[in-house]
C-alpha cells in the first residue's frame, strides 16, 4: 500500500473529512486531495504530524510495512 492509499484509509476510520484533517494539519483541502491521489506528498515535517496524529509510525503512514506496533502506556 502506497502513502495515498495509506492516507485515505487512516482518514476515514478517524472519521475527519479531507477538509477537517487540512483544518488540523493548516493546509488547504485540496492539498489533502492532492495527497490521496498521488499528485503531490507532504513535506516530512508534515508526514510526523499525520503519524502522531494517527499514532502510527513513519514507516506504516508511507507503506513501507503493514504491521501496526502494539500501544505503549501513556
Amino acid at each position: 500500500m502506497h502513502f495515498k492509499e495509506r492516507l485515505r484509509e487512516l482518514r476515514l476510520d478517524s472519521g475527519l473529512t479531507q477538509a477537517k484533517l487540512a483544518e488540523k494539519l493548516s493546509v488547504t483541502d485540496t492539498t489533502i486531495r492532492h495527497w490521496e491521489a498521488g499528485r503531490s506528498q507532504p513535506s516530512i515535517q508534515l508526514l510526523v504530524i499525520l503519524s502522531d496524529l494517527f499514532d502510527v509510525t513513519l514507516d506504516y503512514l508511507v507503506g513501507k510495512t503493514n504491521s501496526l506496533p502494539l500501544s505503549e502506556p501513556k
